[in-house]
């Protein structure tokens, strides 16, 4: 008899791990979804909030010579995992990204969620940014 209990119970317990565990494609998705897209509009009203925040401009140096937002950090997308801790180092402080056109900046703020940046806004691209940009 103890052992048909002992038997129960594992059977129940295999059942209750397989209907609470995610697929890997889920967890995957939420990772995704922990960094935040927000308008431009929102973006600039939290840079003249006075909070404190990272600017993170996704683009390459050339790009960013032709204009950029002030006080943006330029780690091109390519280079944010290896960058990031030094120029970023507070990972609980604000970071709002950019790019050109929005696709570089949603792959840099997964990175930056990724390597364990928790406050990470990605606001699109500076083409349509209809506030001050900068020339070098």
């Amino acid at each position: 008899m103890p052992v048909i209990i002992a038997d129960v119970l594992i059977v129940i317990a295999v059942i209750i791990a397989f209907v609470f565990a995610k697929p890997k494609e889920e967890k995957t998705e939420l990772v995704r979804e922990a960094y935040l897209e927000i308008s431009q509009e929102e973006a600039k009203r939290l840079m003249d909030s006075g909070e404190n925040y990272y600017i993170l401009d996704a683009r390459t140096e050339e790009e960013y010579a032709e204009g950029h937002i002030g006080n943006a950090i330029l780690i091109p997308e390519t280079e944010v995992k290896e960058k990031a801790p030094e120029l970023l180092p507070d990972k609980d402080r604000l970071v709002l990204v950019y790019c050109r056109s929005g696709n570089r900046s949603k792959i840099a703020a997964k990175a930056l969620v990724e390597m364990g940046y928790t406050y990470v806004r990605e606001f699109g691209g500076i083409r349509t940014w209809p506030y001050e940009i900068i020339t070098d």
